[in-house]
């Protein structure tokens, strides 16, 4: 799996001219860093004598960011392969009316999968942020910065989910599918941005 390769070289994929991996890989690699750091800080709280009592939670706020980052790790992979369907669906022959249906119900069917996968990414993303704001209002101090890093890795990888949701839906024929995609990210980003937002902000007050 890409995720299991070595970091320079996802990046070397990344910056070739290739088309996959591309953002939506990338948006997803954002999501598990901010879900990892949530977790970091949740891990160096469990078991300090300080923070007995938010034991229980930051418990919980870990078992949530370990499936978000192992669910984001997995986006990567689905990223892809939602991205090369959909090439392979315009790479299809179009030479008679028979073909050419055939072709356009492919191309939608991919359309589809290249806009729930980073609509997915989108919805775990929003997640972390908030994992990542309780673990700043009550984790150990010490390392809170790295929950401030977290919101913020989650936040740009819920805002480049989100351009990939806006680039596929205007092709999309079905129009109840896509006007229901672009409300669910607009809402998504009204109320998951301003909270990463007042995670830095609560972060930087605490430093």
């Amino acid at each position: 799996m890409i995720v299991e390769q070595p970091v320079t070289t996802f990046l070397d994929q990344l910056a070739s001219g290739a088309a996959t991996p591309g953002g939506g890989s990338a948006a997803a690699i954002l999501g598990a860093m901010g879900a990892a750091l949530v977790s970091m800080m949740c891990n160096l709280t469990i078991g300090k004598k300080n923070y007995a009592e938010v034991e229980g939670e930051m418990r919980a706020v870990l078992a949530d960011a370990e499936s978000l980052r192992r669910r984001l790790a997995d986006m990567v992979a689905e990223d892809i392969a939602a991205f090369d369907g959909l090439m392979a669906a315009y790479g299809l022959p179009k030479e008679s009316d028979e073909q050419k249906a055939q072709r356009s119900a492919a191309i939608q069917v991919g359309l589809k999968a290249a806009t729930e996968a980073p609509l997915a990414c989108a919805r775990a993303s929003a997640e972390v942020i908030s994992l990542a704001l309780r673990a700043a209002k009550v984790g150990n101090t010490n390392v809170i910065s790295d929950a401030g890093v977290g919101a913020l890795a989650a936040q740009a990888a819920l805002r480049s989910a989100a351009l990939n949701v806006y680039i596929n839906v205007p092709s999309l024929k079905d129009l109840t599918y896509a006007a229901a995609c672009r409300q669910e990210i607009d809402a998504l980003l009204a109320s998951a941005v301003p909270m990463a937002e007042q995670t830095y902000d609560l972060v930087k007050s605490k430093l």
